[in-house]
């Protein structure tokens, strides 16, 4: 065989390989979804815990005890663009009472219903929360708000 034929036969083996690849790249990425969905599926109930647990401890918004959240059914998946860290963004409906002798104590517009976004993020393998809401913000809103950080990657 002549030199020109085991040069183009290395070529295609190692396009061949880079496809291959790619190709497991992409399978990896999905199977890691697909796990990460299915852990948030069966933890939820104990996120949603740990969510109103820990933004009640952030002392956020300031004067205000949270009272109540209502978790919306649907859950939004993002990836991170700078880490790839997949988060999950869930709506939801927070009441507030005002602390008292507090700075809010006595205003009527401590009462209303906020609406935002509860944020969990996937890492090791578990989903977590730090207790972070963007308030104001369903989960789509949050999505195109933070486009430059966030990519969406599925809804469940």
């Amino acid at each position: 065989m002549e030199l020109w034929m085991w040069a183009a036969a290395g070529v295609l083996g190692l396009g061949a390989l880079v496809w291959l690849f790619w190709g497991m790249r992409g399978f990896g990425t999905a199977v890691k979804l697909e796990r990460a969905r299915e852990m948030f599926k069966l933890q939820r109930e104990r996120l949603e815990t740990y969510f109103i647990q820990a933004a009640g401890n952030t002392g956020k918004p300031r004067g205000l005890r949270w009272k109540d959240c209502q978790f919306e059914n649907g859950v939004h998946f993002v990836k991170e663009r700078a880490s790839g860290q997949l988060a999950a963004l869930v709506g939801v409906t927070i009441s507030f009472e005002a602390i008292e002798g507090g700075e809010m104590d006595g205003v009527a517009a401590v009462g209303n219903l906020r609406h935002a976004s509860a944020v969990f993020f996937y890492h090791g393998g578990q989903w977590s929360t730090v207790g972070k809401a963007v308030f104001n913000m369903n989960p789509e809103e949050t999505i195109k708000h933070f486009e430059k950080q966030y990519e969406r990657i599925d809804r469940a």
